[in-house]
């Protein structure tokens, strides 16, 4: 969708600033905390420990059905989930900044815990509104407009905290951060209301085991929950140690945020709006297996760099091309998911199958951290391209089912 379209209909404007919102604190734990801990003088391992600190990403289906059943009574079903998780984010950031991961990780720990949660909570409310507000038919471009914000707003919170923390040390980098956390309260005041046609579940226990068995019960459900568990496994590999592999290559804090970041970002924009057209030409399951082979092959270019050591042109390749494939199998997925929720346990349902999608993500931190320690980054390459095989398996497994969701109308 051209950005004077997002710009003009208040609904996809939304989605996209909510993306952002989304974006924002998500690298705050993992790209910057990993370089504030490097700096520090943690081992690879270490940081690979400290990465499950974003296990409440992973978990967040155990207080979704919360945000189902409890809507905040200020600005409707979701916004006013966003607006809490939001100034709750604020405040958390900003303590983060008052720690010494030198000192004590304790309470750097405590503090990072408490920002993902609240960044996972205000997830669960975004998702669960873009999947409320959208027809069927704006999926894809729904999913592309809400990338068009997150990263973007991932990367510059992520550059923003190397490039400050490179002059003015982390406490400023983090203290500054807080403060534009907070301007994103603005959004959910704007956002429009979506209309439901459906009731919100009765009693708390409707809001969990109907939307279960919906999700597990039904015909070929268990090969898609392979799908979306596998799908991105090997993309998630990868980019586990991304910011400590760019170090140890020779990047300093400050070319990572303003040449890798940059073209880290550029290439998943320019990624999810491919993948966006390519799916309405070929389709959700060939999709997914082109998009699924371009993720496995393009983890390989690191290879490359490893063995070469640092270099622009290969590292600029790399990070591309590895970063569009990604964004077009990451497009591909996120409309699976979506047409697989039932609005009435949105929130549930989307936070259930995201914590699944993103499973590899959070939990290969001590194995990633292992694997670089022990095999070197070669290694730890060729073995993100051969793990990302068996999702394409799953996908090929699953293709009748997926046609069968790509082909229906959607429901209300």
């Amino acid at each position: 969708m051209p950005l004077r379209e997002v710009l003009a209909s208040p609904k996809m404007l939304a989605i996209m600033l909510l993306g952002a919102a989304s974006g924002f604190p998500n690298q705050l734990t993992e790209s910057a905390l990993q370089a504030w801990l490097k700096d520090a003088g943690a081992t690879n391992t270490m940081i690979g420990i400290m990465s499950y600190v974003s296990l409440p990403y992973l978990l967040k289906f155990l207080w979704a059905p919360l945000v189902d059943r409890f809507p905040i009574p200020l600005l409707g079903r979701r916004r006013g989930w966003m607006l809490a998780t939001q100034v709750a984010l604020a405040l958390a950031i900003a303590l983060l900044a008052l720690q010494n991961p030198a000192a004590s990780l304790v309470s750097v720990t405590v503090c990072a815990v408490a920002i993902v949660f609240f960044s996972a909570t205000q997830d669960i409310a975004i998702d669960a509104y873009r999947t409320d507000v959208c027809l069927p038919s704006e999926r894809g471009p729904a999913a592309a407009v809400s990338n068009l914000g997150y990263r973007p707003a991932a990367w510059l919170a992520s550059a923003f905290a190397l490039i400050v923390a490179d002059y003015f040390g982390w406490h400023a980098a983090f203290l500054l951060l807080a403060i534009a956390m907070a301007a994103f309260t603005l959004v959910p005041w704007f956002a429009p209301e979506p209309v439901y046609r459906d009731q919100s579940p009765r009693t708390l226990r409707d809001s969990v085991v109907a939307p279960l068995r919906e999700l597990f019960g039904g015909p070929g459900a268990a090969v898609l929950i392979g799908v979306v568990l596998l799908f991105k496994v090997g993309d998630a590999f990868a980019q586990k140690l991304f910011t400590p592999f760019m170090m140890d290559v020779g990047f300093s804090k400050t070319e990572i945020a303003l040449i890798v970041k940059a073209v880290f970002t550029a290439s998943n924009l320019g990624g999810a709006l491919l993948g966006g057209v390519v799916m309405v030409k070929l389709g959700l399951t060939r999709s997914m297996l082109a998009f699924g082979v371009l993720q496995g092959l393009s983890n390989l270019l690191y290879c490359l760099l490893a063995a070469t050591g640092k270099s622009y042109p290969i590292m600029i390749a790399a990070v591309a091309i590895e970063h569009v494939a990604g964004a077009m199998g990451g497009i591909a997925l996120v409309a699976l998911i979506m047409a697989m929720c039932d609005l009435r346990y949105s929130a549930f349902q989307y936070a259930m199958l995201s914590a699944l999608a993103l499973l590899p993500r959070y939990s290969l931190g001590y194995p990633a951290g292992w694997v670089a320690d022990h095999g070197g980054w070669y290694t730890y390459y060729v073995v993100s391209f051969v793990i990302a095989l068996p999702g394409l398996a799953m996908v090929w497994f699953s293709r009748r089912r997926i046609d069968a969701l790509d082909d229906a109308a959607g429901r209300p």
